[in-house]
């Protein structure tokens, strides 16, 4: 029986980790076989990507973009298809919404990225945390006490947030990521359980 894929999306400071983290709990609780991932990954291509958050101006937008998708199709070799073979969960940090919008706000065409991300497998569920701009630069600055990398800063952001609400995909539900820690979690597992019948 094919497992079922869960993409976190949204823009930076939501707390999707957070949320993949105590959902990948939840579903454990449960018996349920999960993996945890993440784009870009920690593989070879993965760290070049995390080499632009702050030097991003060294690629050109079509250069960026051809990294994002050669980084997700080993993400999905080697690790999204097995997985998903294997009956489990697969909860992953990001997915190719991200790739839309955060090249797409730098000026990228949305449907062709998605066109060109044909080769991934369709999510079951998309959670799109939401959260206003100046909210989410400031959870980045004073939780994580971290400074605005080249893929956060603010009219950035609200470029990539605008696209995120643009997107249609049946599998999106919004969730507001402004609330409590604990409310949002609790929406996630009521979100899921009732997707999957859980």
């Amino acid at each position: 029986m094919r497992g079922k894929l869960i993409a976190f999306e949204g823009i930076d400071g939501t707390g999707k980790s957070t949320q993949l983290k105590l959902l990948a709990t939840f579903l454990r609780q449960r018996g349920q076989l999960v993996l945890e991932t993440k784009e870009p990954t920690d593989g070879p291509v993965g760290q070049q990507i995390r080499a632009l958050f702050h030097n991003r101006k060294s690629l050109s937008l079509d250069e960026e973009l051809e990294l994002f998708i050669e980084d997700r199709r080993m993400h999905v070799l080697q690790h999204i298809l097995p997985a998903l073979e294997q009956g489990a969960f697969v909860l992953t940090d990001r997915y190719y919404y991200s790739t839309a919008a955060y090249q797409g706000a730098r000026g990228a065409d949305p449907e062709l990225i998605f066109e060109k991300n044909q080769f991934a497998p369709v999510p079951d569920l998309v959670l799109l945390f939401t959260m206003s701009c100046d909210e989410s630069v400031r959870r980045i600055e004073q939780f994580r006490g971290e400074k605005l990398n080249d893929f956060e800063q603010k009219d950035h952001l609200s470029k990539v947030a605008s696209l995120f609400a643009s997107f249609s995909d049946p599998a999106i539900v919004h969730v507001d990521a402004a609330r409590s820690l604990e409310v949002v979690r609790q929406d996630v597992v009521s979100i899921v359980c009732d997707r999957f019948d859980l």
